[in-house]
């Protein structure tokens, strides 16, 4: 062999060898880059399991999509205010870990019974909840959405009181409210904290309704707005005309004593 095949032929093979190499070496940043994402979307979906225990999930969903997911915009929303009667009282009777454990199965039925109609709890207030209908997306069953979520509500509830007997402790009792209109949606609060929620007139009403339930000694309260809503497979009581604060005339209510079988 000549000294130029020679020369020719080593380079050739070092040709090979760095190709070898370069190839041997992308497998292994191609592997490394793999593992590195692995473990980047198991963080990323642990984070995400995390976050979903403060802010619903549908909320999640939106916020890490593309675009302004929450601009402010003017909804057609029905708001269903639920409060737990004489929490605060039996607080002060049970140790506070029993306290909480109870608590959160409570919120954990009544979630669970909202969000299969529809609806999404937009935040505790000690022992109460504001869960939202039509809020995130047009809804134009909202009204009828609400009503049966309350009453899945009812019948949760009671089983819990079941479960609650058997474990020696105290039954609970709520109120709920339930009223319609029209709302400003979108994030509120600061960069440091804010939330995805609703405000106007009809919120406030909502939560008086909730507290004429004590009133009338009911469980469950609508309004007018959402009575229009429901066909005659609701049974329903009209209760008295009643005036609330923040209204210039009294409110029509409604005691839902069932619904569709």
């Amino acid at each position: 062999m000549t000294a130029t095949r020679w020369v020719a032929a080593a380079i050739g093979a070092l040709v090979v060898l760095l190709l070898v190499a370069l190839v041997l070496r992308g497998r292994r940043e191609n592997d490394k880059l793999e593992r590195l994402l692995m473990v980047a979307d198991d963080r990323l979906e642990h984070l995400q399991g995390q976050f979903e225990r403060f802010v619903p999930s549908d909320v999640v969903e939106r916020l890490t999509g593309a675009g302004d997911p929450f601009a402010p915009e003017r909804r057609q929303v029905t708001m269903l205010f639920a409060d737990l009667r004489g929490f605060t009282a039996l607080c002060d009777r049970l140790d506070p870990a029993v306290t909480v454990k109870l608590l959160n199965d409570y919120f954990r039925h009544m979630t669970a019974a909202i969000a299969r109609h529809h609806g999404h709890v937009t935040e505790f207030v000690g022992d109460g909840l504001l869960a939202l209908f039509g809020a995130l997306e047009s809804n134009p069953w909202q009204g009828r959405d609400a009503v049966l979520a309350a009453l899945e509500m009812r019948s949760e509830l009671a089983r819990y009181n079941a479960e609650l007997r058997d474990r020696g402790l105290p039954e609970l009792r709520f109120g709920i409210g339930i009223h319609g209109g029209e709302v400003v949606a979108g994030v509120i609060g600061t960069p440091g904290l804010s939330k995805f929620s609703v405000t106007g007139d009809p919120i406030n009403v909502a939560s008086r309704v909730e507290g004429l339930t004590s009133k009338f000694e009911v469980d469950l309260l609508i309004t007018e707005d959402i009575r229009r809503t429901l066909d005659d497979r609701f049974r329903l009581r009209a209760m008295p005309p009643t005036m609330v604060k923040g209204k210039a005339e009294a409110i029509q209510t409604y005691y839902v004593e069932g619904g569709i079988a």
